[in-house]
């Protein structure tokens, strides 16, 4: 039954369970330096779960952007990532800050569409349960909505930052097997493929798989890179947010 859901949340974007993603062009990584960067998305790239909240969308030091900013050739000038962030929040409330003098652009959205994060409280306990069966058939139609909505929301960021060099992230599993497992590797599969769509379309994107980065930490492991409970529940440590931002250093 599970194996069954999970084929159908992927056939439902036209991929197939281990079907290869072809990859795209490399957009701009020739550009001799990289200034002025932007940082747009949700929880996993504001840093939740990686310290103290700095404001209310739960930005910490431990993200990304900030890590990022670090980097002798890259300077942050706007912080726009915000917990609970759908594609549509980034769109509206996001890409508008951006310009033309933005040469870096970061992206990690799509989590919330399809409310990952509830999945994985759902699905924990009892990964056969009906209630993690029923939330699992329940994500098929927001599935199925939301790769165009990524697509839409790229082209938005290279029409407002057109030499910007777009960098797109996945999701880590949060646990090495199960429906949860299997629901993110369909929810980057959808990512992927909406950035090879961008791609084809004349935008300077690439995606950047952060799995690999957290293989061998995840819930179910000895040395967990997530937070297990409480609000910040579901979302990467301080270590699991270094993470991210060495697998996004890596490729810039």
């Amino acid at each position: 039954m599970m194996t069954v859901i999970i084929t159908a949340l992927l056939a439902t974007t036209g991929l197939t369970a281990g079907a290869p993603i072809p990859t795209h062009g490399d957009p701009a990584h020739n550009d001799r330096f990289v200034s002025t960067y932007v940082a747009l998305g949700d929880s996993y790239a504001a840093g939740q779960g990686g310290g103290t909240y700095r404001n209310d969308c739960k930005q910490t030091r431990a993200g990304y952007p900030r890590q990022l900013d670090e980097k002798r050739r890259i300077k942050l000038v706007k912080n726009l990532t915000c917990a609970g962030a759908t594609t549509t929040d980034v769109r509206n409330l996001q890409v508008p800050a951006l310009n033309r003098g933005v040469r870096l652009v970061t992206v990690t959205a799509g989590g919330n569409d399809l409310d990952v994060v509830g999945l994985a409280a759902i699905c924990a306990p009892d990964a056969e349960s009906v209630a993690c069966l029923t939330a699992l058939v329940q994500r098929q139609g927001a599935v199925a909505a939301l790769a165009p909505s990524l697509v839409t929301t790229y082209a938005a960021i290279a029409a407002a930052a057109p030499k910007a060099t777009i960098i797109v992230t996945g999701y880590p599993p949060l646990v090495s097997t199960g429906p949860v497992f299997d629901g993110t590797i369909a929810l980057n599969a959808v990512i992927q493929q909406a950035v090879q769509a961008a791609a084809a379309g004349g935008a300077r994107i690439r995606y950047v798989d952060v799995t690999a980065a957290f293989a061998g930490h995840g819930l179910d492991s000895s040395d967990p890179w997530f937070v297990a409970a409480g609000p910040d529940a579901f979302h990467p440590t301080a270590e699991g947010h270094r993470a991210y931002a060495r697998a996004i250093a890596a490729a810039l």
